[in-house]
């Protein structure tokens, strides 16, 4: 009898476990979000060309990157659920402001899908467990709206005119502006300049509010950095 109970639970277990491990891979756990938006000038000059969207070339305007789920260690989960890919029907209602605020300049760059698939397919399938595709999508165009990066710079004194600009004024003006310490990313050109490419803010686990950041990146910028104009 008691043999026969055993070879019960066991079978029991193996038609369980299967289950619980489908459930936890569709989509890992994370601490909080970076929401990292691009400046277009630097981009291009860093890939010494760039493509714009069948649209036409973008507003000079810090474009999202995206919203990717991280670690407080610094790690992130990727590629999370591949049973999820990307459905452009989903957003449908957001296309219009995705092309306006989330465009591509990738070569080649067409309408941007290619770009938002990447995007949802690495980075939103990861934050399931939290917001789904179209929720992914709207709280990235919300954000971009919340915090109006090119505002809090050119309200500064700070615009995208090749200039150089102090890294503390950069930082310390979009802080006074949106309430949080943003984290910088540079890229270098060809002459050696140091450029503002990416700021990071980072986000709640919810999607729905900025916070002080657990970890940043690493990376390094100058002390005085270029902000290219586009």
């Amino acid at each position: 009898m008691k043999i026969l109970l055993a070879s019960l639970c066991l079978i029991s277990l193996l038609v369980i476990l299967p289950c619980v491990f489908s459930a936890s891979s569709s989509s890992e756990d994370f601490d909080f979000f970076y929401f990292v938006q691009q400046w277009p000038g630097s981009y291009c000059d860093t890939q010494k060309k760039c493509c714009y969207p069948t649209t036409g070339k973008p507003a000079a305007d810090f474009g999202i990157h995206g919203l990717w789920p991280n670690y407080k260690d610094g790690t992130y989960p990727s590629n999370c659920d591949d049973t999820k890919p990307f459905d452009s029907s989903t957003i449908s209602d957001l296309l219009t402001s995705m092309k306006k605020s989330w465009p591509t300049l990738a070569c080649p760059s067409g309408s941007g899908e290619a770009f938002w698939e990447h995007e949802w397919e690495k980075h939103g399938t990861c934050s399931e467990s939290v917001i789904d595709q179209h929720e992914y999508f709207q709280t990235a165009l919300s954000l971009k709206q919340k915090t109006d990066l090119l505002g809090a710079l050119t309200k500064a004194g700070i615009n995208p005119d090749g200039k150089s600009y102090s890294l503390e004024s950069i930082r310390d003006s979009i802080k006074e502006s949106v309430g949080f310490t943003p984290w910088v990313e540079c890229n270098r050109d060809e002459s050696g300049n140091s450029q503002l490419y990416q700021v990071y803010l980072c986000v709640d686990r919810s999607g729905s509010g900025l916070i002080e950041c657990p970890v940043f990146p690493h990376g390094k910028c100058g002390t005085e950095i270029e902000f290219p104009s586009f």
